[in-house]
């Protein structure tokens, strides 16, 4: 994948595809600094999916926009952030099988409007208006 803008520095090798979904209802800012001779800064907006080429021991930084502000919301190794490509394909083992969620019983238990087990629907707090 070529990054036009602040491309990765052409005499590192080992970069690794990367991919960063925000999931939040705000603005961020996605940085990366820990790269020497490299500036990785771009905006990512609500839902958006922010797709670059990195290292694995790059520190992905967020930083999440307020009205004149913004706080460093979490700090993500690039490793863990890591997409398979083509050539990626043909060279790594096959992804583990993911563990099987362990069952749930519902014992004759009532649900809410929302899906949600009810221990006991009677001791439920209501919320009511004069």
């Amino acid at each position: 994948m070529a990054q036009i803008l602040d491309p990765i520095p052409s005499d590192a090798h080992g970069q690794i595809l990367c991919c960063y979904v925000n999931a939040t209802s705000k603005i961020q800012i996605a940085r990366v600094s820990n790269v020497p001779n490299w500036y990785f800064e771009r905006v990512v907006f609500p839902g958006q999916r922010l797709v670059f080429e990195a290292f694995p021991e790059a520190l992905l930084e967020i930083h999440t926009g307020m009205m004149a502000s913004a706080i460093l919301s979490d700090k993500i190794p690039c490793g863990r952030l890591r997409v398979m490509d083509e050539s990626d394909s043909n060279r790594s083992a096959p992804a583990p099988e993911p563990e099987e969620m362990p069952k749930r019983t519902l014992r004759n238990s009532p649900l809410d409007n929302k899906g949600i087990v009810l221990s006991d629907p009677f001791s439920m707090t209501a919320l009511t208006s004069v």
